[in-house]
């Protein structure tokens, strides 16, 4: 019996081994709400690497399960936004393994929701070089809060006049190359409509007529039954 429960244990930790290793992640979750970051186009087009946007402005999700290396370049403080002078970030091999460049100014301005460039180490190149690549995982499939998809301010956007209508932000571009093709990912920053708060005035008018019409109900009964005798007559 004993033998029995201890089995049943380890399958059931076993059940649960590919769940938590199943997506590497390099920042915890952090969604506003306020945004939504749309991914518009890729190039190239590759069969078996797939692009996403999660959290809908939080992370970029890449899954690479073609014969090529797929490479996301960085950014520094120079760097536009189309550059790739920020140099190699991140990639997945063909094998699956996951592996980001230390030296790369995107891996450590990644760990905050907000970019902190007064806190990078003197390693820390505008360049991403000399590379240094560390393996993470072997998954096939990262993700990574990129600064360039949001927006990294919790002011509102001057270009924000109307908070209830939806509103572009900007357009976005993030560096990439599968294989020997270079490209990059292409996409749309919005602002949120935010729901207009309105009383519920039917609501209430509604409440109000069915406790009327209950109390009205009552009454009614009541009178229908006649007074109510004493308890000394019961």
């Amino acid at each position: 019996m004993a033998r029995r429960l201890l089995f049943v244990v380890a399958l059931a930790l076993f059940a649960f081994v590919p769940i938590a290793y199943a997506t590497v992640s390099q920042t915890p979750d952090i969604t506003n709400t306020h945004y939504s970051s749309v991914l518009k186009r890729v190039q190239p087009v590759v069969g078996g690497v797939k692009w996403a946007v999660i959290d809908r402005n939080d992370e970029i999700e890449l899954i690479n399960h073609s014969r090529e290396s797929v490479t996301v370049f960085g950014y520094s403080r120079s760097s536009a936004n189309v550059a790739y002078d920020g140099g190699p970030y991140a990639r997945i091999l063909p094998d699956g393994a996951v592996q980001v460049n230390e030296n790369s100014q995107a891996y450590y301005l990644n760990d905050s929701f907000f970019a902190d460039y007064a806190n990078l180490p003197a390693s820390a190149t505008a360049s991403g070089y000399p590379l240094d690549w560390v393996t993470l995982a072997k998954t096939s499939e990262f993700l990574w809060h990129d600064h360039r998809i949001h927006f990294t301010s919790p002011l509102t956007p001057a270009r924000v006049t109307d908070v209830h209508r939806r509103t572009l932000i900007f357009a976005w571009y993030v560096p990439i190359q599968v294989g020997s093709t270079r490209g990059y990912l292409y996409g749309k920053l919005y602002w949120n409509a935010e729901k207009s708060f309105s009383f519920p005035i039917g609501a209430i008018i509604a409440f109000i007529v069915v406790v009327m019409g209950g109390a009205a109900l009552m009454i009614v009964v009541r009178r229908r039954r006649g007074p109510t005798p004493p308890r000394e007559a019961w």
